[in-house]
């Protein structure tokens, strides 16, 4: 009798394999990092063979921690960094270029030539999403213009396109020998081809983009009876396990924080910050630079869609603190060095690396810190950048509640940063609503299971699941209501000067 179900976690700096049991507990884990590649400013980049490899690594590690055969795994189930691109040969598994990663900015002048007629939101009432560098199709137009060979292939019906779950789920199933070529519903909606209503492909817009549809996968539910495959027993599971949950890494994060009905909202502190309230079988189009989105789609029952606020840089800017600027030697240092002073000392942190995402969407903003003089030191800087994520967080949901006209009660959160307490007392303070921490963290891991096991039989239904979740700590906000006042306003000046900077 199978005791866990086991989820790949394939994020933007790292992968990680999880075994959880009935309870939602976790009792086997192995997470490797791999490599990040800037070619040039703007530009982001993974090796899809690296990430193949370290994904055999950790499933390999995380079934040596459970002390776990391979009959004691029920199902597998994927989750994903979503919109990044790779498009490979169907026979040899070879990509013909590393992979498009979401935050990288190279298609901004295909994006900027696609606007021209109809503008920003041109495709938007069909995919929910606005013509950006974040998505799928740039892409891979990017990818048919430039690398090698890849039109010819293309004609030939050698190359094949995925986001990484595709990927992943292409590999475990036989790869080149028969491996099952598909996505899920949630993955294909951040590609900007997708109907929202249809769930189908839609062909006049690939047209447009200049997408061929004979690269695309086939689309399937988030948790699918019907399985997508089986690993192959010479693989790293070591046997034939079926494969049938798959869910882009918020969405995931949202199933794993049980937010099931409508008006529930998660956010999850990670690369980047993103923010997901469900909103039921109702497609809501945004009025305020947010995201449409398919939440999760279980079975054949209907899809259930979700707004989304998407910020770039928050996790990210920990980590460029510590890599570029090498301020602290590790991320969570970020918490004592901020602690070493009391305010930020008027310093405002706009991380837009990769521009600005929600609510704003602007590929031409640039980073800055802003309000520098003599008396800023190191602890400042530090403060400034978890401020940033919080007060990220705030404009997210400004925007959701004029869209939605739902009051925010509390914020579930997850992901790495939620270990941080000065950062989650501030994010209390800078909404003024309760933040709520749950007792499994890594969400995203835990819906990629769920969806997994209830395909299988191994949850019965979404209420199971429910009682899994429980609360570890609550953030309070504060009395003082500073940092969601005078703070605030100062923050959304410094966004400001963001603007305009690639011209």
């Amino acid at each position: 009798m199978p005791k866990y179900v086991a989820a790949i976690d394939q994020g933007t700096t790292s992968t990680r394999c999880m075994l959880f049991t009935h309870a939602g507990k976790s009792v086997g884990m192995r997470q490797l990092e791999h490599e990040q590649i800037y070619p040039k400013p703007g530009w982001v980049e993974h090796d899809p063979l690296e990430i193949w490899a370290r994904t055999q690594e950790v499933i390999k590690g995380a079934m040596q921690g459970a002390g776990a055969k391979a009959e004691d795994i029920a199902a597998v189930g994927i989750t994903n960094q979503r919109e990044t691109t790779v498009v490979w040969d169907r026979h040899t598994g070879q990509p013909y270029h590393n992979a498009l990663v979401w935050q990288d900015t190279r298609t901004d002048e295909i994006c900027s030539d696609l606007a021209q007629d109809g503008g920003q939101d041109r495709f938007r009432a069909q995919v929910g999403l606005p013509l950006a560098t974040y998505f799928s199709a740039p892409k891979i137009k990017w990818l048919l213009d430039n690398a090698q060979g890849l039109r010819q292939a293309v004609e030939r019906g050698d190359a094949i396109f995925g986001n990484m779950d595709t990927w992943l789920i292409w590999n475990l199933t036989g790869g080149p020998d028969g491996g099952a070529h598909i996505t899920d519903v949630t993955n294909a909606s951040r590609t900007m081809l997708m109907n929202l209503d249809t769930l189908n492909w839609n062909p006049d817009i690939a047209q447009t983009i200049g997408v061929p549809l004979s690269m695309l996968p086939e689309i399937r539910p988030s948790s699918d009876p019907a399985l997508y495959g089986y690993t192959r027993p010479d693989g790293p599971f070591g046997a034939k396990i079926p494969v049938c949950g798959n869910l882009g890494d918020q969405q995931a994060a949202t199933v794993g924080q049980a937010c099931f009905s409508p008006g529930e909202a998660k956010n999850t502190y990670g690369t980047g910050c993103f923010l997901i309230l469900n909103t039921g079988q109702e497609i809501v189009a945004s009025e305020n630079g947010l995201l449409t989105t398919v939440c999760y789609q279980f079975g054949d029952e209907p899809a259930i869609y979700a707004l989304e606020g998407a910020v770039a840089i928050t996790g990210a800017l920990v980590q460029w603190l510590r890599d570029n600027l090498q301020l602290i030697s590790s991320a969570p240092e970020i918490e004592d060095l901020a602690k070493t002073v009391d305010d930020n000392g008027g310093v405002y942190f706009v991380p837009a690396f990769s521009g600005l995402f929600a609510p704003y969407w602007r590929s031409d903003a640039r980073g800055v810190i802003a309000g520098l003089t003599r008396y800023v030191n190191r602890g400042h800087i530090a403060r400034a950048a978890l401020e940033a994520t919080a007060y990220q967080t705030r404009e997210l949901l400004d925007a959701m509640r004029a869209d939605s006209g739902v009051e925010l009660t509390a914020l579930k959160v997850d992901g790495g940063m939620v270990a941080n307490n000065l950062l989650m007392q501030f994010q209390a303070d800078a909404l003024g609503a309760p933040v709520i921490r749950p007792k499994v963290a890594e969400t995203t891991a835990l819906g990629a299971a769920y969806a997994a096991g209830l395909a299988v039989g191994f949850w019965q239904n979404t209420a199971e699941m429910r009682r899994n979740w429980g609360v570890d700590k609550t953030w309070q906000p504060s009395e003082d209501d500073t940092a969601r006042t005078e703070g605030y306003r100062m923050w959304k000046k410094a966004v400001t000067r963001t603007f305009d900077w690639i011209e």
